[in-house]
C-alpha cells in the first residue's frame, strides 16, 4: 500500500519505535529498509513482520504484503516522517556540530541536563543522515529537550541535517582540519559548519559560543549569543589540574570541579555544558556533581591503567585537529617515560602526506618521546627517521607483545578505521 506523510505519521504515533535493523528489531516497531554500498533493507522486510515489526516503509515494488508501505524512497521517507514529527514538537532541540568535541560535549550536556529534564539525547555518534532522524523519532511526548548530534564530511551535509531537525539551539564546539578530502578545504569546513548558526538564528534561537573562538564569535554575529570560556562570558573558568584527570576552577561560583577526562583540549566541552545546564537554570550543585560523575566511554579521552602502564586512550577519531591538541597535551604532561603509538588520519584526500609529516615532525623534535606509527600513511613517508610503523594495529599488537612496554604513560591516538584499541590488550 501507499500513502502520504500525514498517514503514515498516524501509524507512528501508534507504533512509535523505528527499526531499521532486523538484528534489533523490536515488536510493535516500523521497519525502514534502508539501503547502502553492500545492502538492501528490503531484502528483509518480510523477516521483519516475522519477528514482529507492526508496519515495514519499501521501496521495492516487488514487495506485497498489506503491512508494507510501499514509497520512491525509503531514506528519504524516514527523514521527511523525523520532520513531520520535528514540527509537531514545542521544545528546545539542542543541535551540535564542530570538528572536535561534538560528541563528548553532547555527553556532558546530556548529563547535566538530565539532572533536572527529561532529555532524548543522539546515542553513541548516530549524528548523520540517518541518525538524525532516528534521534528526532525517539522523542516522545514527555521529552522536555533534545540534544541532537550532527556530523558531516562533505559540503553541504549540516545544511541538509539542519533542515530535518529545525534546531532551536545550536553549538558549535570548533572548527579546524577534519575530512579535507571531501569538503576540499578548511572554507568548505566553515561553510559547511555555520549552517547550524544559520538555522538556529532563522529559527530566532539562541547559540551557546566559545569567547575564546574568534572565528567562532565573527560567525556567530547579529544574534542572541550565550557566551563561555577563559575570560569573557557568563561561565569563565579555568584548568585548576591537568593530572591525571583535569579540573577546571569555574569563577562566578569560586569552585573547582573535578572531572573524570583527560586532556585540556575538553575545557571548553566542559564549559559548554555548564552554559547551557545554566542557561536552563539547573542549580550549580547538580551540575557539579552531574560533570564529576561523568565517565568518558568509547576510546574517547580515557585513562587506563592496565597491569603494567597507564595509557591515555584516544582512538575513537582523529584528524590534524584533534592530533594537534592531543600530542601537545602529552608532551606537556610531567611523565618520566611517554610512549606514543599513532595512527593514520582518514580521509584527508591530497593533504594527507603533509599532515602525516606535520604529526611524524613533532616526535623527532621531541626524542625524549618513545613514538610508534600505525598505518599505510606512517609507514608511506617514514624515510630512514629511526622512527617505528606498523602497516596495521595487528602487526602493532604483535611487535608490543614482544618488545613489552612497562612503566610508561602511553597516548594511544588514530582514526577509528585503524583500530588503535586492539593493541590495549598488549600495553
Amino acid at each position: 500500500m501507499t500513502m502520504n506523510i500525514q498517514e503514515l505519521y498516524q501509524i507512528y504515533l501508534s507504533h512509535s519505535v523505528i527499526s531499521t535493523d532486523t538484528r534489533a528489531c523490536i515488536p510493535g516497531s516500523i521497519f525502514f529498509c534502508l539501503k547502502g554500498e553492500s545492502f538492501d533493507g528490503n531484502k528483509f522486510a518480510l523477516q521483519a513482520l516475522e519477528l514482529g515489526a507492526a508496519f515495514v516503509v519499501a521501496d521495492d515494488l516487488s514487495i506485497v504484503n498489506p503491512k508494507i508501505i510501499i514509497v520512491d524512497d525509503a531514506l528519504k521517507t524516514l527523514q521527511e516522517l523525523a520532520h513531520y514529527h520535528r514540527l509537531q514538537l514545542d521544545i528546545p532541540i539542542v543541535g551540535i556540530t564542530g570538528t572536535n568535541g561534538k560528541t563528548t560535549t553532547k555527553e556532558l550536556v546530556n548529563a547535566v541536563l538530565k539532572t533536572k529534564y527529561k532529555v532524548v539525547c543522539t546515542k553513541g555518534n548516530l549524528n548523520n543522515h540517518i541518525g538524525v532522524p532516528l534521534t528526532l523519532l525517539s522523542i516522545r511526548t514527555d521529552t522536555e529537550i533534545a540534544i541532537v548530534e550532527m556530523g558531516a564530511n562533505h559540503v553541504g551535509e549540516i545544511t541538509d541535517l539542519c533542515a530535518i531537525a529545525r534546531p532551536n539551539y545550536g553549538i558549535i564546539t570548533n572548527i579546524g582540519k577534519a575530512h579535507l578530502e571531501g569538503f576540499g578545504g578548511v572554507e568548505g569546513i566553515i561553510k559547511t559548519k555555520k549552517a547550524l548558526y544559520d538555522s538556529v538564528i532563522e529559527s530566532k534561537g539562541i547559540l551557546f559560543v566559545n569567547s575564546d573562538d574568534l572565528l567562532l564569535l565573527e560567525l556567530s554575529q547579529g544574534t542572541v549569543v550565550e557566551q563561555y570560556g577563559t575570560i569573557v562570558g557568563k561561565i569563565i573558568g579555568e584548568i585548576e589540574r591537568s593530572e591525571p584527570t583535569i579540573s577546571v576552577k569555574i569563577k562566578f561560583h569560586n569552585e573547582v570541579i573535578n572531572t573524570q577526562l583527560v586532556g585540556d583540549y575538553n575545557l571548553p566541552n566542559i564549559l559548554c555544558a555548564i552554559a547551557v545546564a545554566n542557561y536552563f537554570k539547573i542549580d550549580f550543585s547538580l551540575i557539579k556533581k552531574a560533570l564529576h560523575e561523568y565517565t568518558p566511554q568509547n576510546n574517547r579521552s580515557q585513562l587506563i591503567k592496565t597491569n603494567y602502564n597507564e595509557v591515555f586512550m584516544d582512538a575513537y577519531n582523529a584528524n590534524p585537529s584533534s592530533m594537534d591538541v592531543a600530542i601537545s597535551h602529552f608532551l606537556f604532561m610531567d611523565k618520566l617515560k611517554k610512549v606514543a603509538i599513532v595512527g593514520d588520519m582518514k580521509e584527508l584526500g591530497e593533504f594527507s602526506i603533509q599532515e602525516h609529516q606535520k604529526i611524524m615532525s613533532r616526535f623527532i623534535e621531541n626524542p625524549q618521546v618513545e613514538a610508534y606509527f600505525v598505518g599505510p600513511e606512517f609507514s608511506k613517508i617514514n624515510n630512514g627517521n629511526d622512527l617505528k610503523t606498523f602497516m596495521t594495529s595487528d602487526e602493532a599488537s604483535a611487535y608490543f607483545k614482544n618488545h613489552p612496554i612497562r612503566d610508561a604513560y602511553i597516548l594511544l591516538k588514530g582514526s577509528r578505521g585503524i583500530k588503535m584499541e586492539t593493541i590495549l590488550p598488549v600495553l
